[in-house]
């Protein structure tokens, strides 16, 4: 597996980059936002590190940009206790945060934790077809259309919603889809899930009723309803 790594700080990004090496990962590295958003776009890369403290361009401003035409699972580097950069950074469409100075050795977990979810197939035949309303659901290309248009989803949008969708109108509770669809345990003041999810109700149609396709069941979790 190919992994981008961008920061500005060449020895930590040297540090991480070897022991990734050693763990057999493929190792790219950019110093500053605007190569790495470049690297980021135009190399076969797999997953993609990304500091948010950079000069020129900072790893907020590479995220937004990253979005606007790829879908590259990335996992950002923020400071550690500002809350707000990692909710900024999940509703921007990044599929996990790790705070610094992080060791290498848990980021190596975590960023086999996000490409194994993103590889990760439903266990369907290729023609099946869930209909949802206006929604279509095809499980093995891992693509959800709205009117026969792709919804652009990142790959942990992806998760959670296949996850809802395949417990279609049952309650899949919190800490069931943190587990499944993140890979880590649900921690009582992690607001993750609930940032995707707000970023998901955006992009789905409401129900004939007007009403949002995901619904909270309050101190328990969520539900998809599909019309």
């Amino acid at each position: 597996m190919h992994v981008l790594l961008i920061d500005d700080d060449i020895e930590l990004c040297e540090l991480m980059g070897r022991f990734l090496k050693s763990e057999g990962f493929d190792i790219s590295m950019a110093y500053d936002g605007i190569r790495g958003l470049n690297m980021a776009l135009n190399n076969d890369v797999d997953l993609a590190v990304v500091d948010i403290m950079m000069p020129g361009k900072n790893g907020m401003d590479l995220l937004r940009e990253l979005r606007q035409s790829s879908n590259l699972p990335v996992i950002m580097l923020t400071a550690r206790g500002e809350e707000m950069d990692r909710i900024i950074g999940l509703e921007l469409g990044a599929d996990d945060y790790i705070p610094k100075p992080c060791n290498p050795r848990e980021l190596a977990a975590r960023i086999r934790s996000v490409l194994r979810r993103t590889e990760q197939q439903q266990s369907v035949s290729p023609e099946q077809l869930n209909k949802f309303g206006t929604l279509e659901w095809l499980p093995q290309s891992r693509t959800v259309l709205d009117q026969s248009s792709p919804i652009e989803l990142t790959a942990t949008e992806y998760n959670i919603l296949a996850e809802l969708m395949q417990h279609v109108g049952k309650v899949v509770s919190k800490h069931d889809l943190s587990q499944i669809a993140l890979g880590k345990r649900y921690g009582p003041f992690d607001r993750t899930l609930d940032v995707h999810i707000g970023h998901l109700r955006k992009k789905l149609p409401e129900t004939q009723n007007s009403q949002p396709r995901i619904k909270t069941v309050r101190s328990v979790g969520w539900l998809f309803i599909a019309e």
